[in-house]
């Protein structure tokens, strides 16, 4: 298995309707931006952070249905934050000086 994959990765297309169900309900709520890549995103990186290939496909599929949209936002919100520290570091200086010649 490579670094980058995730033991869940195998059953992407067949939860797929799970995670077109919960994105559907995303939008019923007005979270109409979030993408199918980026709701796998935060079930590989946080929810299942330490998974293992055991688990059977129903638990996963719960695990999708059963998502609170907050648990979700908290999430992303925190990776933008993670992603703006970035600016401040001296490399993120550095790209900015270059992006906008400063």
């Amino acid at each position: 298995m490579s670094i980058n994959k995730h033991p869940f990765d195998q059953y992407r297309t067949q939860v797929e309707p799970a995670l077109i169900s919960k994105l559907e309900e995303f939008q019923l709520f007005g979270y109409d931006k979030v993408t199918e890549e980026e709701l796998w995103g935060f079930l590989t990186k946080k929810r299942w952070k330490k998974a293992t290939e055991e688990r059977k496909l129903h638990e996963i599929v719960n695990d999708i249905l059963s998502l609170n949209i907050s648990d979700y936002i908290t999430y992303a919100t925190i990776e933008a934050f993670k992603s703006t520290d970035n600016v401040f570091s001296e490399e993120g200086k550095e790209s900015y000086k270059a992006l906008f010649g400063k």
